[in-house]
């Protein structure tokens, strides 16, 4: 991952884990157990509110180039953007595109009527977990089902893992999962996972 060149407040900014970083890639396992731990710094997070059967939930999918997911568990994509559904009016748009703009869009697809769209990118900070291992170091301190009978790719759910709280996304069947904490729970997560992921460097146990 390229490192920040940039000057003035751009450069200034941390993610919420870049204190971590030697530690998470030092925690790597490899092989038919691997898995591994990396944070993806500075996504793009709105915050959406909006009736689903509104004329305004309309303009917003023609926005994004996505449907509104309805069920719970559900996300959807397009091009940039990913909508994960929070609740029945409520969604987490997740993107690549620069913060300011998605959340201005929203606004004029919106327009006017009720809901909001509200930039929280500050609020989270997103953890990658992966490898053949990643779902049994899940599995220590997830409630979920993660068996892909009943979670699998293209599913993401407000759960916790561990104690700390967080939107659990399954990006694809490798297992790779994207972890999602408020940034002042972070570092407790990622070293809970550090932890979790220790066991994995020795042989299995019959």
């Amino acid at each position: 991952m390229a490192e920040l060149t940039e000057v003035g407040p751009v450069h200034l900014r941390r993610t919420p884990l870049a204190h971590l970083k030697e530690q998470m890639r030092a925690a790597t396992v490899t092989g038919p157990r691997g898995v591994t731990l990396t944070e993806w710094p500075f996504i793009t997070m709105v915050n959406l509110r909006v009736d689903p059967a509104s004329e305004a939930a309309d303009r917003i999918e023609k926005a994004l180039g996505a449907p509104l997911p309805r069920q719970c568990g559900h996300t959807s994509t397009s091009g940039p953007h990913t909508l994960v559904w929070l609740g029945p009016d409520e969604w987490l748009v997740l993107s690549q595109a620069e913060e300011t703009a998605v959340a201005v869009e929203l606004r004029e697809a919106l327009a006017g009527a009720p809901g909001s769209a509200v930039d929280v990118s500050a609020n989270r900070t997103t953890l990658e977990l992966g490898g053949p291992a990643a779902r049994q170091v899940l599995e220590k301190g997830c409630p979920l089902d993660l068996h892909p009978r009943a979670f699998g790719p293209g599913r993401a759910v407000s759960t916790t893992v561990g104690p700390v709280a967080a939107v659990l996304w399954q990006v694809d069947d490798t297992p790779t999962y994207r972890l999602l904490p408020r940034s002042s729970f972070a570092d407790y997560l990622a070293r809970w996972l550090i932890d979790a992921m220790s066991e994995y460097r020795g042989p299995e146990v019959p």
